[in-house]
């Protein structure tokens, strides 16, 4: 009878893949599943064992190039997504092109400043609307505890650069089909994006630089199949413009995948220090007793589905979006639509685990 603990076996595996992050949630995974079964730990250990021979390693094909757009200050799971990035360029995974605001509260261009600034990249291009637009703050007052106590650049998100001008400039130099797009909340600044003219940054419109520059669109919007979720109804002109003409395909995690994610109680509960991401969640989640049990986590999914894709997290499905002018939305499936939107497949109590795991990084010193 093989006498082996999931524990004992656990251990030697994360040594021999100690580098591989979706090792570390399959062996959490095959953890739970086998609860000392000699009969499964055998079978396991062969798979195990066979594919470390088998399977050569894929080559590194480099750091995913990406821009996150927030509303970050309403919500504080922006927070726990900026944090995210940051520990996944920081590890190689990520390299932050941009994050830029679609937020006109005065707060959000220094809130996002901070934490570039707390990770090392103070020089992240920000940017925000110019046009008409969703101004909303934050009802636990984390953000001004952040800009009145940690450094930032600007002022107010009504000094930033406009974002539509930021957004051009960026896909402008970058390689065609390269860049990851990642939008947590209203989509103001990527309907204005689309609709933005040839001018002396590109002889293109916005549609052809999204269309030749981006690979994917990565949305935290909308509720699935159908439903009226936040990010999509606050600015629903812009949301039902983007999202019926955004030129490559888009790949949401919608408001019933981040409701189930608890996050921030370990975050909170470490001791870690001068961290501004401790600090926001430490300030929101006591002003609010719905999050004693953690804050709900829409934000940190789309920032993993856009680095890691939906596997092993997700299972998707693939259709067509359609958003009404009140800001609902349905999803009609049809194998051959561009669009798709990811259903659990791994408990949320581990990518819980996976994600706060992220947002407990320390800042690596920059040379």
């Amino acid at each position: 009878m093989l006498q082996i603990s999931a524990d004992c076996f656990t251990s030697f595996a994360m040594k021999a893949l100690q580098t591989d992050e979706r090792s570390e949630l399959m062996l959490d995974r095959i953890k739970v599943s086998m609860k000392n079964s000699p009969v499964f730990l055998l079978l396991i250990c062969v798979w195990f064992f066979g594919s470390c021979t088998a399977q050569p390693k894929p080559e590194p094909t480099g750091p995913i190039r990406i821009i996150l757009d927030t509303d970050i200050g309403p919500d504080y799971d922006d927070v726990g997504a900026v944090a995210v990035l940051h520990a996944l360029a920081d590890s190689g995974k990520a390299e932050i092109l941009g994050i830029l605001s679609c937020n006109k509260d005065s707060l959000v261009v220094p809130t996002i400043e901070v934490l570039n600034h707390y990770f090392g990249r103070p020089a992240i291009p920000v940017g925000a609307p110019k046009t008409k637009g969703v101004t909303i703050g934050a009802s636990q007052h984390w953000p001004d505890s952040l800009v009145a106590r940690f450094p930032h650049n600007t002022s107010s998100t009504a000094a930033a650069p406009d974002a539509v001008t930021q957004y051009r400039k960026i896909l402008a130099t970058q390689p065609d089909g390269s860049v990851t797009m990642v939008t947590v909340g209203f989509l103001t600044n990527l309907s204005n994006l689309l609709q933005s003219p040839a001018d002396e940054i590109s002889p293109s419109t916005g549609t052809e630089l999204v269309a030749r520059k981006v690979s994917k669109l990565v949305a935290m919007a909308g509720w699935f199949p159908q439903g009226r979720e936040f990010n999509v109804y606050m600015d629903s002109t812009a949301s039902k413009y983007c999202l019926e003409n955004w030129p490559t395909p888009i790949l949401f995690t919608g408001f019933e995948i981040g409701k189930e994610v608890k996050t921030g109680l370990k975050l909170v509960g470490s001791p870690i220090q001068n961290s501004p991401v401790k600090e926001a969640f430490r300030i929101a989640m006591k002003g609010s007793k719905e999050d004693q049990y953690g804050r709900m986590s829409w934000d940190q999914t789309a920032v993993i589905i856009a680095l890691y894709g939906s596997e092993p997290f997700f299972t998707t499905v693939k259709g067509t979006i359609r958003v009404n002018p009140d800001g609902s939305n349905r999803f009609d499936e049809n194998p051959s639509g561009k669009h798709l939107y990811v259903k659990m497949k791994m408990s949320p109590d581990s990518l819980a685990g996976f994600i706060e795991k992220r947002m407990m990084h320390l800042p690596v010193k920059k040379d």
